[in-house]
């Protein structure tokens, strides 16, 4: 017999307010709108505390006493007796050795794939020394994509970034799950991605994690988050894709343009550089800021994205963008129609990138682009969004590449354009 709860959510209209924050220890980026959210179930719950709320550090600074948030906890009335066909499954499942050979979501599916990253999964803590003495301590994690030691993370846990130089915040510590510890090395490290790499020296093969495929994830799709927040080593946390291309402007970052997977796996200070997978155990996302004070609501940076940057680690040492001088605007067919109202001459198209503002001086200028022109073509192939256009260029810079765009009154223009690097300091 099952019993329907209804929903209970608390709302404070006064208190919705937008602040953003890095989940790792000493930046933040914080975000609230002030939501209470207690999920129902088909049990009957009682709501009980764990303990009382501790004051919430201020700066996030964790190298002494940490605040801790009010947590509170479920407890059943009863239980349930499993199903015949939950039996069923768990035997299934033991027989196979803990694989899921029908692919489908069984009781074991998280904790298997939970245990085959865990070993691979690294606690990252900076010292900062000041004159000789030890000033404060920050945390993260970390993910060993190669068994020579090479560590996959966030910049903001392992450097400081001035202009174009990064510096390191401190002694790298890094403590795998087994307990041992080692001294890292930041090898590489992009602002703008704020991906880093860092490494280790093992006399020994040591345990990695798979890349797996964000462009593959869906919303609705489960996935695990890894790390030690708080400091607490060895946290598992689940839950399910919210959405897989949320967008920087949507966050309201301006100046930027990355997307992000949004999940709602329950993520703190010190999660920050940690794996995001998927349910095969693949790494899909590194994780990388929360809503603050905001449940439910954490981003990571695709793994597809990161990927490429590790390539251009690999290549060149740095990261390099091809900058054209544009501002770039998606078309959809209700800004199609509201700027056709607006201008009976605007271009006859059902998709396309608009072109709002050409920067003087700059690539796009001198191909002779302006405002108004909608991309259709680039480099030979359709187009109908910046991505497309900014994964045709990948690292190309100085390379001629030819672009259709359409004008007022339906008028077809070829143009040739040829990007230059961005400045890193923009």
């Amino acid at each position: 017999m099952s019993y329907l709860l209804k929903r209970l959510r608390y709302f404070n209209s006064s208190s919705v307010f937008r602040t953003l924050a890095i989940a790792a220890a000493g930046s933040a980026l914080l975000c609230s709108n002030g939501d209470t959210d207690f999920r129902a179930s088909v049990k009957a719950r009682i709501l009980v505390p764990l303990q009382d709320p501790l004051p919430f550090p201020q700066h996030l600074d964790f190298s002494g006493v940490y605040g801790t948030l009010p947590l509170y906890s479920y407890r059943d009335i009863g239980s349930q007796t499993p199903s015949s066909d939950t039996t069923k499954d768990a035997s299934a499942a033991a027989h196979h050795g803990g694989s899921n050979p029908c692919n489908c979501f069984e009781r074991n599916t998280i904790a298997d794939a939970a245990a085959k990253v865990g070993p691979a999964v690294v606690n990252i803590a900076v010292t900062h020394d000041y004159l000789g003495v030890t000033a404060a301590k920050s945390i993260g994690s970390g993910t060993i994509i190669d068994k020579d030691g090479t560590i996959l993370t966030c910049a903001h846990v392992v450097v400081y970034f001035q202009g174009t130089s990064s510096l390191s915040k401190g002694k790298i510590e890094v403590t795998l799950q087994d307990g041992r510890s080692f001294e890292g090395k930041v090898i590489n490290a992009d602002l703008h991605s704020d991906i880093a790499i860092v490494k280790i020296n093992s006399e020994t093969p040591l345990p990695e994690v798979k890349l797996g495929s964000s462009s593959k994830l869906r919303p609705g799709d489960w996935v695990i988050s890894l790390g030690c927040p708080l400091a607490l080593q060895n946290t598992v946390t689940a839950g399910i894709v919210s959405c897989v291309d949320r967008k920087s402007s949507d966050l309201g970052f301006t100046g930027v343009n990355r997307e992000y997977l949004q999940t709602d796996c329950a993520t703190n200070v010190g999660n920050s550089g940690g794996p995001l997978v998927n349910i095969d155990g693949e790494l899909v996302g590194v994780n990388h800021m929360k809503m603050f004070a905001a449940d439910g609501l954490s981003f990571s940076v695709p793994i597809d994205s990161v990927s490429k940057i590790i390539e251009q680690f690999k290549k060149r040492g740095r990261v390099i963008r091809p900058w054209l001088g544009l501002k770039m605007l998606d078309l959809n067919d209700t800004l199609i129609a509201e700027l056709k109202l607006r201008s009976a001459t605007f271009p006859d198209v059902d998709k396309g990138i608009l072109v709002p503002m050409v920067t003087p001086g700059s690539p796009g200028q001198r191909a002779g682009f302006r405002p108004g022109d909608v991309v259709i073509e680039f480099d030979g192939k359709p187009v109908q969004s910046m991505k497309e256009v900014i994964e045709v260029m990948e690292d190309r810079v100085g390379v001629p590449m030819k672009v259709v765009v359409k004008r007022e009154g339906n008028k077809l223009v070829k143009l040739t354009v040829i990007p230059e690097e961005s400045n890193p300091n923009i």
